[in-house]
């Protein structure tokens, strides 16, 4: 039996329907990124202003995916708009390096305490395949090392670990040989230090530095500081996946934050201001094996090869460096850290009043919603969740997940995935209100068709 809320969905979106119907003889697996795979079929967006977008069938919705996360400064900014525009006219692509290249890479250099140096990429995934690359060449070692649960792109290098169960591949299509060299522990601290101990071929340890999956299975900041002193003491470096909290958590990320330097960091999304880009950034000595010498056996055999199309092109470029202007002064963050603090709090009081098993938490501008099928067999308070199971917190079975976001989307609000989003500096205090009314409604139907469990 299909569910209520999944027939309004389709009775919303007749012309998504139909254009799904299309995707999926022409595109792929029928989407662009797997994120927007959706039963019965994804929402196709027509446009987006500050903190909502309209579908094609001109439903609005409350958007807390704000483009995956790239959007600090909400939907088509028009300071954004402005700087893109003149850029265009100059020429959007030239195949060259130009100034404002160098004016970007200063302003990252100003604002994240580990960019002693700027490579630019064009996404966060390019950005993890290249500081593995590097991580190896500078330290001869061949090995990464991954927590449970984390998320650093889709590329070989990186993947295995994300899904559970963790030890296995999370795609097909990856050599053995690769995922050897990818070692996998749970997020404690005493399995790190036997690990660094034990195994000496370690190059690095990358992490998001919020937790796993941009904080669903979160960290604390005395977790990465111990993770840091681990790192030095046994000469490993440390890698700061920052796509998502780079920006957000701080105008310098969260290694400002919580007063932590990495030696390398992977930064997205919000760099370009929602445009395609990235950036690996790092300590100058480590960096130098960019440079060229003139040295023909060094620049062969010993420096890191790395190319890219379209990296820093004029248009990112633009957006980026207006978008870290305004990033710069901590407003945006501010008001973002605000309403997200307004929707948890609101999210647990609902939950609390509906006897719902389930918890709202999250840091800065993210928010995530633990909800149980069955009580008493999760996380029940944000201390529990800091030390949480990630099979459990990750876990959520498919059904609960599902009916959260439909419920959600068919009376007008979006998340980012999973059951959690992010919010930015477009975001108001009314919309608060309407997306606790809706998560209140929604929350109320999973409860009368057994979906989420009621408490005792």
């Amino acid at each position: 039996m299909i569910p209520e809320w999944l027939e309004r969905y389709e009775a919303q979106r007749p012309k998504g329907k139909k254009l799904y119907e299309l995707a999926r003889a022409t595109v792929a697996g029928g989407v662009g990124h797997d994120v927007r795979h959706s039963v019965p079929f994804p929402l196709y967006i027509d446009h987006a202003l500050g903190a909502h977008k309209w579908d094609v069938d001109g439903n609005e919705l409350i958007d807390y995916g704000m483009g995956n996360g790239a959007l600090l400064l909400g939907h088509a900014p028009a300071a954004v708009i402005a700087a893109i525009q003149v850029a265009i006219e100059k020429g959007f692509h030239f195949g060259n390096d130009h100034e404002a290249q160098i004016e970007w890479a200063a302003q990252i250099q100003a604002l994240i305490p580990s960019a002693e140096r700027v490579r630019f990429v064009n996404s966060g995934s390019e950005g993890s395949m290249l500081a593995a690359r590097v991580a190896r060449a500078f330290t001869k070692k061949s090995k990464l090392l991954r927590f449970e649960g984390h998320f650093s792109g889709w590329s070989d290098a990186v993947i295995k670990g994300a899904a559970y169960p963790f030890q296995q591949s999370a795609s097909a299509g990856i050599l053995p040989a690769v995922l050897d060299s990818i070692v996998v522990i749970p997020a404690d601290l005493n399995v790190l230090e036997e690990t660094l101990r034990k195994d000496t071929d370690i190059a690095a340890l990358m992490l998001e530095p919020s937790g796993g999956s941009w904080g669903t299975v979160p960290l604390s900041v005395d977790f990465n500081r111990e993770v840091r002193r681990l790192t030095a003491q046994y000469g490993v470096l440390l890698i700061y996946d920052e796509v998502i909290t780079g920006f957000r958590y701080s105008s310098g990320g969260y290694q400002v934050l919580a007063g932590i330097t990495p030696d390398m960091s992977i930064l997205g999304k919000i760099i370009s201001g929602g445009m395609p880009g990235g950036a690996l950034v790092g300590r100058a000595d480590i960096m130098k094996l960019f440079d060229f010498t003139g040295d023909p056996q060094r620049d062969r055999y010993e420096r890191i090869q790395h190319y890219g199309t379209f990296n820093a092109n004029p248009l990112s470029t633009v957006a980026g460096m207006v978008t870290l202007r305004e990033a710069a002064t901590g407003r945006p963050q501010a008001q973002a850290d605000q309403i997200a603090t307004k929707l948890r709090e609101g999210m647990n009081r609902i939950l609390d009043a509906e006897r719902i098993a389930g918890y709202a938490y999250g840091d800065s501008s993210v928010f995530h919603v633990y909800l149980e099928r069955h009580p008493g067999t999760g996380a029940a308070t944000r201390e529990e969740i800091m030390t949480g199971d990630p099979v459990k917190l990750k876990g959520i079975p498919g059904n609960v997940v599902s009916g959260f976001q439909k419920n959600l989307q068919i009376r007008g609000a979006d998340l980012l995935s999973y059951t959690g989003g992010v919010t930015s500096a477009a975001h108001t205090d009314e919309d608060v209100q309407r997306t606790l009314t809706i998560f209140n409604e929604t929350i109320c139907v999973l409860a009368e068709a057994g979906i989420v469990a009621r408490l005792a």
